[in-house]
């Protein structure tokens, strides 16, 4: 299994990005990693391993360039080169850290959608308090929709979640004002009757205040909603551990309280952690291509890596055709 990956996208490229891969490369046997960027600052962290190799280049698509003309333009940027290894069947899957439009650009314009998907949708596995997690998309890869955009991304999130998460007949919900059948506006009501007629597990509407209970195991929305949504979900969560560290620092005995409580504050953090989860997978494309968080570590890189291996493993992609052209 061979997977490409963007070496110099991310806040911590390339040394967290390095070390991430070898990690990969260690665990799984059957893994080749192609690294794409500039060799020399790779190779100030990669130790010898026979299952990495380096394709060298300087270019790099920067947070503040403009997506598809970057694409466009920087031909030999390390995403655009992550992306046509993977057009040119030389990889399986291609993983980057970077910016999320460019690669958004980069899987559209060069590894191709699948023919009957019109718009793929960016999907995160986000933390419920059961740790279990749920799939949302999309979160901004299209900020309007049609409902039969949304019927795409309930299937392919469907198929996402039991192939490689696991769960037998994974929940569809609604993301709505409320859950009674006819609320919302004519995108979630025309949405509804669709869901209904399809061959899903769709459970009806949902609202938002209940998806970190686990209402559902897939959610779908259109991007301009689901965007705000994740984003409230990260800035909340940071914010309750900041307010948590603030209250056990305040005093001596906060402090005593904090270091009998630090190991299930410990294990609450990381029940909370979307790293654990791997990346945002870009769905509706021809192979896959997963969008790691900007602030990847060693570990969040790791867990994007093991979940691209389930995609190509379980053949997502393929799946997901199969099931559009029924």
């Amino acid at each position: 299994m061979k997977i490409a990956i963007d070496a110099m996208g991310g806040d911590h490229a390339p040394k967290e990005i390095v070390l991430g891969a070898m990690k990969a490369a260690e665990d799984f046997p059957d893994l080749e990693i192609t690294l794409v960027g500039n060799e020399e600052k790779i190779n100030e962290y990669l130790t010898a391993h026979n299952r990495i190799k380096v394709l060298h280049t300087d270019e790099v698509i920067l947070g503040t360039d403009e997506p598809v003309r970057a694409v466009r333009r920087k031909k030999t940027a390390s995403m655009v080169l992550a992306s046509q290894l993977v057009s040119d069947g030389e990889a399986d899957a291609c993983i980057s850290a970077g910016n999320t439009g460019a690669l958004m650009a980069a899987g559209l314009f060069v590894v191709g959608r699948i023919e009957g998907i019109e718009r793929p949708a960016l999907s995160p596995t986000l933390p419920t308090i059961d740790g279990k997690g749920f799939l949302l998309l999309d979160v901004g890869a299209n900020v309007d929709a049609k409902p039969e955009h949304l019927l795409q991304y309930a299937l392919m999130g469907s198929i996402y979640a039991e192939k490689v998460r696991g769960i037998q007949n994974p929940r569809v919900g609604l993301l709505n004002i409320g859950t009674e059948d006819k609320k919302g506006n004519e995108l979630t009501r025309n949405t509804f009757t669709l869901l209904q007629e399809a061959n899903i597990n769709f459970i009806g509407n949902v609202e938002a205040r209940d998806l970190l209970d686990g209402v559902a195991d897939v959610v779908v929305t259109d991007g301009f909603t689901g965007n705000m949504v994740l984003k409230t979900i990260e800035g909340t969560a940071m914010s309750v551990f900041k307010m948590l560290k603030g209250a056990l620092t305040s005093s001596l005995k906060s402090k005593l309280a904090a270091a009998v409580l630090k190991p299930d504050l410990k294990e609450l953090k990381g029940k909370m952690d979307y790293s654990e989860y791997g990346g945002a997978g870009l769905f509706g494309l021809k192979a896959p291509v997963i969008k790691a968080h900007g602030s990847s570590n060693a570990n969040t890189l790791y867990s994007a890596v093991k979940q691209t291996r389930i995609m190509v493993e379980h053949r997502v992609s393929e799946k997901i055709k199969d099931a559009v052209e029924k």
